[in-house]
């Protein structure tokens, strides 16, 4: 059974099957709805149903509430058609200008760059090419048919290798070859770009980028494009991390801040050590972006981490003034099994 999906403002139109949710079957054909972990835990992909009935599926409690189902509101990328519908999604652009791709690449390199974080570089087939906005994610697919995604670190004109940094989940099935048996020359099959947290170009607001741990990743490489495109934007990066060991390229971010006069770097850490004797900043990260901007009206924001720390600066952010439509999020969920 197909049904007929009308998304306004745009008035564009796809077909969903029944069995497929409304985020696939939009992808499938060419639209991009917003979405961020396509397993309803970060609520990035958020829209109000405006006719007709869905099967909100496995949307989780903290990310879709009773009373938002109740308003209409859904997640597209657990919802299910049970007829046709108009939806209401903002952010709609044809991607038929990226295919998304599944390509085999080969581990070019395994580099340690904490005790708990390797960066792979994986290379692809001479003549293949991923295209992607910085900021994209692709899915690592496993041999048992499951998938684990990463975001790009590597900007989109920086492409000979893509760069993956992948934190140890101790117990998972993926995590856990990355740092006990994969080797440099193993195959990896991906299929990508996804997502839709990359660099609104078309904007001239002063942006901030938060990342927490491994949520740097995107923030990387949306700061190494801006730079490539000799962006003038003031730039605001914030790092949070537990001890100075997890800014594990804190290095990268302070040569950024050195060289162009619209970057500024401020790093955060929750739980310094002793050991750390750490005169920074401390607590939560997008706390410290707060107490930096009593007013955020004029701004972007770019946030990247666990969802926890993305609702919280979502929700602050838009208290001290943040357009909801000028925050963009990448919720890092995290799987053992």
């Amino acid at each position: 059974m197909s049904y007929q999906v009308t998304v306004q403002p745009s008035g564009k139109q796809f077909a969903a099957e029944a069995d497929e949710t409304l985020l696939d079957a939009a992808l499938r054909q060419g639209l991009t709805l917003p979405y961020g972990c396509k397993d309803g835990a970060c609520g990035a992909c958020k829209g109000k149903v405006l006719s007709g009935a869905v099967d909100h599926g496995k949307a989780q409690p903290h990310a879709l509430k009773d009373d938002e189902k109740a308003a209409g509101q859904t997640l597209y990328c657990c919802a299910k058609a049970q007829s046709d519908l108009v939806i209401e999604c903002k952010q709609v652009s044809s991607a038929g200008d990226i295919p998304v791709k599944t390509l085999p690449s080969r581990i070019e390199k395994l580099e340690k760059l904490a005790p708990d974080v390797i960066e792979l570089h994986l290379r692809l087939p001479a003549s293949e090419r991923l295209q992607f906005w910085a900021g994209q994610y692709i899915d690592i697919l496993l041999k048992d048919g499951k998938k684990r995604s990463y975001s790009l670190a590597n900007a989109p004109h920086d492409d000979a290798l893509l760069q993956l940094q992948i934190r140890h989940v101790p117990g998972g099935q993926f995590t856990d070859q990355v740092f006990s048996t994969m080797k440099v020359r193993d195959i990896l099959r991906f299929n990508g770009p996804h997502g839709t947290f990359y660099l609104r170009e078309d904007s001239k607001k002063p942006m901030i980028l938060l990342a927490g741990g491994t949520g740097f990743a995107p923030i990387k490489a949306i700061v190494e494009h801006a730079i490539a495109e000799k962006c003038e934007r003031p730039i605001f990066i914030y790092w949070g991390a537990k001890a100075r060991v997890d800014l594990y390229q804190n290095a990268l971010p302070e040569q950024w801040a050195a060289e162009h006069a619209n970057i500024k770097y401020i790093s955060v850490l929750s739980e310094p050590a002793a050991s750390d004797e750490w005169t920074g900043r401390t607590g939560f990260v997008h706390q410290a972006v707060l107490a930096d901007f009593p007013d955020l009206s004029g701004y972007q924001a770019y946030a990247c981490g666990a969802p926890v720390m993305t609702e919280a600066a979502k929700r602050d952010f838009m208290a001290q003034g943040l357009p909801e439509e000028e925050f963009f999020a990448d919720a890092f969920t995290f799987s053992t099994n």
